[in-house]
């Protein structure tokens, strides 16, 4: 047996759509976005995984380009980061992308088509959308407010107890990126 097949979970996905991939890397970027640098074992005890789980979903987010190493003195502890995008490497898409992105489209697709079948509390939504006039670091700092609007509830995914009575699963999405010129409209302006 191998390192690879101890640190690779058995059971990746819940029925094969791969929803439990998706949570547990998404728990991993916010986590390093929250604390900088974290290693498996340290993932491990503040998300409630396994080490092991969280060092192969760490490799997979670095394969695809999401996290890197950071520089460490040597020895075992293996520390991760964000990796750092220059304009030249950041990939417009990739695998990760893709798989949030059907996740979250499938998500509210469904949540369209069955919300009258929710409990009458919850049969609203709170979606919105807005265009601001932001610098790079004012668009960094909106993530940032959102990002710690949500901290106090981050975790009650893997800590039941703490959930309230009446909480459920809420998808909370935030897409912040700058609104490029439409191609008709530079060719409106020629």
């Amino acid at each position: 047996m191998t390192e690879e097949d101890l640190n690779t979970p058995s059971h990746p996905t819940r029925s094969g759509d791969g929803l439990r991939e998706h949570e547990v890397r998404t728990a991993l970027l916010n986590l390093l976005a929250e604390v900088g640098t974290v290693t498996a074992t340290e993932a491990a005890a503040r998300l409630g995984h396994s080490s092991g789980l969280c060092s192969f979903h760490l490799r997979q987010l670095a394969r695809h380009g999401h996290v890197e190493e950071a520089p460490h003195s040597g020895g075992r502890a293996r520390p991760w980061r964000l990796r750092r995008h220059t304009p030249e490497s950041a990939a417009p898409t990739d695998e990760f992308s893709d798989l949030a992105r059907g996740l979250e489209n499938e998500s509210w697709n469904r949540w369209l088509a069955q919300r009258d079948q929710a409990p009458s509390g919850w049969r609203h939504d709170e979606a919105f959308s807005a265009v601001a006039y932001l610098t790079p670091e004012e668009m960094s700092r909106v993530a940032d407010v959102v990002r710690r609007a949500l901290a106090p509830y981050q975790d009650r995914e893997q800590r039941p107890l703490a959930r309230p009575e009446g909480a459920h699963p809420v998808a909370v999405i935030t897409w912040l990126f700058p609104l490029l010129p439409h191609p008709m409209d530079e060719a409106n302006h020629d």
